[in-house]
């Protein structure tokens, strides 16, 4: 894989611990992103850390945050000089359980970006993000729904992060049990993890059939 394909090591994206569970390759960075619709976003407000929950969108080498236009990261970002921030995403694929309480671990894949964030003020690019914001969860859903009307996009407000100081981070194995303690009489092994979409329950205002993409 070549360097363009990979995002640039830096102080801020090379872990000191685990270095071996990072990675910088941008195919397996986005494969996280797309992954999920539910990220952190980090930043420092009056001298005091703060992060946030909120939904996200990747949208070719730009994350898209949401949020509304009187919350403090919104109007941080809203200045000319944006806002350093850090967004992070997480995702559980099992529940390592070792043999001793010191090597219970998780695996996951997770996602670190950095950088400044800037609010979205052109029309056409605000439009891009808020489709992409509801596809992120529900692919297709934006072509389904009402757009947003000049009120509600008044209300809403996304900022734009760049990615380009990005590193994933990834543990996929087994229980790491040490050599003293193979035989002692207690279970390990891992308990995997999945998230799983329930049968869709339809408004009672609803008189449309199921849409396609929420069969199955």
């Amino acid at each position: 894989m070549s360097d363009t394909a990979s995002y640039a090591r830096t102080p801020r994206t090379v872990p000191t611990r685990y270095r071996d569970r990072a990675v910088w390759e941008k195919e397996a960075v986005n494969a996280v992103l797309d992954a999920g619709y539910l990220c952190h976003l980090g930043f420092v407000r009056d001298g005091a850390p703060v992060v946030l929950p909120t939904i996200y969108a990747r949208v070719g080498e730009r994350l898209y945050v949401h949020g509304s236009t009187g919350s403090r990261p919104m109007r941080g970002a809203a200045d000319d000089q944006g806002m350093a921030v850090c967004v992070t995403v997480t995702l559980v694929d099992g529940l390592v359980l070792a043999k001793s309480a010191f090597n219970h671990s998780v695996n996951y894949r997770s996602v670190v970006a950095h950088g400044t964030a800037y609010q979205v003020t052109d029309a056409e690019e605000l439009t891009v993000a808020l489709d992409a914001l509801v596809d992120q969860a529900v692919p297709g859903r934006s072509a389904d729904v009402r757009p947003a009307n000049a009120r509600e996009r008044a209300a809403t407000a996304v900022v734009r992060l760049d990615l380009d100081e990005v590193s994933a981070k990834v543990r996929a194995a087994g229980a790491g049990d040490e050599e003293e303690d193979l035989d002692l009489p207690y279970w390990a092994g891992v308990v995997p993890v999945t998230q799983v979409f329930g049968a869709p329950e339809p408004a009672p205002h609803t008189t449309v059939p199921l849409p396609a993409y929420l069969r199955g």
